[in-house]
């Protein structure tokens, strides 16, 4: 990446100070299945994320979510969180991508919604 852009830029990836804090003070707490690596300062006062490739948050997990927020205070890798058999695996927000939920009769959805029957009469002004 261009290093002007790493100087002024965040949105595609951590700015070139915030790469330069974690190296001095950062200590490595875990990586999860994206990548992303979790850092902690000061014995987990400070905590934080570094991104691999687009900053997106619905892309951390619940577990790390949690940690980092201080919900949990040992990180996923020392204590996972036990898995209900109902759960379903952590999704990215889609929205805006072509996995992004269309319900029936959306104007994005590729089938066209069964015709309207039954009661119902569209309004005609008089």
């Amino acid at each position: 990446m261009n290093p002007i852009l790493r100087l002024l830029t965040w949105w595609d990836s951590a700015t070139l100070g915030t790469q330069l804090f974690t190296r001095r003070h950062g200590e490595k707490v875990g990586e999860d299945d994206q990548g992303n690596v979790f850092y902690q300062k000061d014995g987990g006062k400070r905590r934080w994320v570094m991104y691999n490739g687009e900053i997106e948050a619905s892309r951390v997990s619940p577990e790390w979510h949690g940690w980092l927020h201080f919900t949990f205070d040992e990180p996923p890798t020392k204590a996972p969180l036990k898995r209900k058999s109902w759960e379903r695996p952590h999704k990215e927000n889609l929205t805006g991508t072509d996995g992004a939920y269309r319900p029936p009769g959306s104007t994005l959805t590729p089938t066209a919604r069964k015709p309207v029957s039954g009661d119902y009469e569209a309004w005609q002004p008089e």
